[in-house]
């Protein structure tokens, strides 16, 4: 099998790392597409756009079986379109792990961290009105506009990460938020920090392993079987930090820089 992935930047790969665990025999292109990040603050039609270009240079030049749509933002802008447009292609979104948040939380309080594009769009608002009418949980909802940026540069554990996260997460402590969902790819990387401040007993909601599981779901349903290694590719249209996608992959590292223009340029 060959799978495209593709986030701005470096956050999708928690969603590959993910994948590594249970996912065998199979090409893993990934696009970080660091020119047009943070896709969070940008506008609904630019991301559109962008996801296009990118879902067409994955066929042109390597011809995959399968999309993950590793950012939340970018599937809410696009997942509809880019499946009616590429109707042969397995596509696979990701979104907010607002119901097994639901399943998880005790004081019926959750936090949902995520980019602003994410929380004003269509489809996370379709999820939420579906669940609060099912159970009765009080939602926080947090925007954190400059937290990607934070990420994508490396400052990880910088005064100014962990104070930006203090701002945003201590008022949720006073509300008796039990359960965090991470609404974007990239927050797994700062969960320490989330739990230093909330309390190592927070329950933190990522989506990497059900996108693993439903990629293995859905390739086996088309008969893959393939048990060989793992091989992946790690592709970037602007600039971006190595030693980052080093640390995320386990010091593992294949690919380079692309241009990816209209079909017509």
């Amino acid at each position: 099998m060959k799978v495209g992935v593709f986030d701005s930047g470096l956050g999708g790969l928690t969603i590959v790392q993910a994948i590594t665990k249970s996912f065998k025999g199979a090409q893993i292109y990934y696009i970080a597409d660091t020119l047009f990040a943070p896709y969070g603050e940008r506008k609904k039609e630019e991301i559109l756009n962008r996801s296009i270009k990118i879902t067409k240079y994955l066929l042109a030049n390597y011809n995959i079986d399968v999309l993950v749509v590793a950012c939340n933002t970018a599937t809410s802008a696009a997942i509809n379109e880019l499946r009616q447009r590429f109707n042969t292609l397995l596509v696979i979104g990701t979104e907010p792990g607002v119901k097994p948040a639901i399943l998880k939380t005790q004081t019926n309080n959750i936090a949902v961290l995520a980019t602003p594009a994410t929380l004003n769009g269509q489809k996370y608002k379709e999820l939420l009105f579906r669940l609060s009418n099912k159970h009765d949980v009080k939602i926080h909802e947090i925007a954190c506009a400059g937290l990607v940026e934070q990420i994508e540069d490396g400052k990880i554990s910088d005064q100014v990460t962990h104070k930006m996260l203090g701002n945003w997460l201590n008022p949720m402590k006073e509300k008796s938020v039990d359960t965090v969902v991470l609404g974007c790819t990239h927050y797994p990387l700062i969960s320490n920090i989330i739990k230093d401040i909330m309390g190592a007993e927070v329950e933190l909601i990522e989506t990497g392993q059900a996108i693993a599981r439903r990629l293995n779901d859905l390739c086996s349903k088309k008969g893959h079987k393939d048990k060989s290694e793992l091989k992946i590719k790690i592709f970037y249209t602007g600039g971006i930090k190595k030693e980052m996608i080093n640390m995320i992959l386990n010091n593992w590292y294949d690919g380079g820089k692309i241009d990816i223009k209209d079909e017509n340029e």
